[in-house]
């Protein structure tokens, strides 16, 4: 198993349960690993199987975006861990229309299904057992284009956003059970979809091609998976035992917060 991290987390999550969705590339990738370098047992989750899931994670195919499949997915933690301390939601996306106008109505309905609900669902599901031990972490990855909102991503957006409040009034519930509940938020990063994304853009936009140099962080490059997998990590560690309901943005200095 590779990482990039440098060792401070190292078997500190040993014995914890931790399920992934979107675990087969890209950050969700990322977060497996860094799981697993850390000690937890991991099962991760993808719409279909693929040979880029992380060495060492139990794979379950599964859709998060239906009710069916959210049951399906907690069945399996259940009877592959025997229970879950971990939960990071990653699994999202959505496709660039040409205006906010240009969306219809069923990629609505999708990405507020895999975006947003696939998340409340999978919770409502696993966090009972959570509720019982008094004991659990959850994160939900959101995106800082939720910062700048626009048209091609309305649909997008709109339901991270939905994600981010409620994440913190999750928190702010369970909190008393001794379950944090947080946000990770990423800027631009260099992943096969992120790419795949800004240039299907760009092709609407009518500029083909590679975004400009002015569109670079400015930390001075894009961010990598592992560096928003670190912030997941800290997050679900006793190092971060006092922080719940905050959303961490991880984005080079990207975008302006006031």
């Amino acid at each position: 198993m590779t990482t990039s991290g440098n060792g401070s987390g190292m078997r500190e999550l040993k014995g914890k349960r931790a399920l992934v969705t979107g675990g087969s590339r890209g950050i969700g990738a990322a977060v497996v690993r860094q799981l697993l370098y850390a000690g937890a047992e991991v099962l991760t989750t993808a719409r279909s199987a693929t040979s880029t899931v992380p060495e060492g994670a139990t794979f379950v195919e599964a859709d998060v975006r239906t009710r069916a499949g959210a049951e399906a997915l907690a069945a399996a933690a259940h009877e592959v861990l025997g229970g879950v301390d971990v939960v990071v939601h990653n699994a999202g996306g959505a496709q660039p229309y040409k205006d906010a106008s240009a969306i219809p109505d069923e990629e609505w309905q999708g990405a507020l299904e895999l975006n947003y609900l696939a998340s409340v669902r999978l919770d409502s599901l696993l966090v009972p057992g959570m509720r019982e031990r008094r004991s659990g972490m959850i994160v939900h990855v959101s995106s800082a284009a939720v910062l700048t909102p626009m048209g091609p991503f309305l649909h997008y957006t709109a339901a991270k956003a939905a994600l981010e409040n409620y994440s913190r009034g999750l928190a702010l519930e369970l909190a008393p059970f001794g379950i944090r509940v947080n946000t990770v938020t990423p800027g631009r990063t260099a992943t096969p979809g992120g790419e795949a994304t800004r240039e299907q853009w760009a092709r609407l936009a009518g500029v083909p091609g590679q975004p400009s140099a002015a569109d670079t962080p400015p930390l001075g490059r894009d961010g990598q998976p592992d560096d928003i997998a670190h912030a997941v990590l800290f997050l679900v560690s006793d190092r971060a035992s006092w922080l719940t309901g905050s959303n961490l943005v991880v984005d080079g200095g990207e975008f302006p917060r006031g």
